[in-house]
This record gives structure tokens, C-alpha cells and sequence, in this order.
């Protein structure tokens, strides 16, 4: 059984500063390209990052590039995105997600969700 579960989410001020954790199981982790996606309200779903299965090769929306940065270590099973200087329009529900290297990969693919809010 595949399993996608993330975590580090929760509620920061403007210019703070996050790190999510994906841990994964039920599938070999060394193989697909993994990325964070995210869903608002207001923007509906976004392709944020994608990385390879070395972690040689990565993209980013050009909205976060400076400010997050994605990376893995297979050993370990885990997805990692850091943040920093994050805004008020970075709020949503952010996901890992197998496949997506330079966009949106299908919703079935995404694991559960972690919520973020960036509010002073």
C-alpha cells in the first residue's frame, strides 16, 4: 500500500520560515521523480517543485525559486521542502506527490496534506 504522509505544517508570520517532511512506504523510493504541489482557494492547484530520483535534476515555479527548495535522501524514504520568507500567498494546503518534475502531476499520486497559514 502506498503511503505519502507529510508534515511541518501550521501557522507562521510573513517572513518565516517552514520545513516539511514527507515520509513514504509501499513503493521503491528510488525510483520515481518526486514534487510538492499545493491547493488554495484562491489559486486552485499549483506545481511548486520536482525533483529527480538522483535529486541532480530540479525545477521550480518561478513564484517560489529563491525561496524553497526541494531534496530527498532515498535512504531515508523522504521528501524534503524547505521554505523560507514565506507570504501571505503561500497559505495552502501543501502536498507531496510521486511524478511531477515540471508540472502537476495527478491527484491520486498526492499524499494527504499539510495545512500552512501565513498570517500576521
Amino acid at each position: 500500500q502506498v503511503q505519502l504522509v507529510e508534515s511541518g505544517g501550521g501557522m507562521v508570520q510573513p517572513g518565516g520560515s517552514l520545513r516539511f517532511s514527507c515520509t513514504t512506504s509501499g513503493f521503491d523510493f528510488n525510483y520515481p521523480v518526486m514534487s510538492w504541489v499545493r491547493q488554495s482557494p484562491g489559486k486552485g492547484r499549483e506545481w511548486l517543485s520536482g525533483i529527480n530520483p538522483a535529486g541532480t535534476t530540479i525545477y521550480y515555479k518561478d513564484s517560489v525559486k529563491g525561496r524553497f527548495t526541494i531534496s530527498r535522501v532515498n535512504a531515508e524514504n523522504t521528501l524534503y521542502l524547505q521554505m523560507i520568507d514565506l507570504k501571505p500567498e503561500d497559505t495552502a494546503r501543501y502536498y507531496c506527490s510521486r511524478g511531477g518534475l515540471v508540472s502537476l502531476p495527478p491527484s491520486n499520486l498526492w499524499g494527504q496534506g499539510t495545512q500552512v497559514t501565513v498570517s500576521s
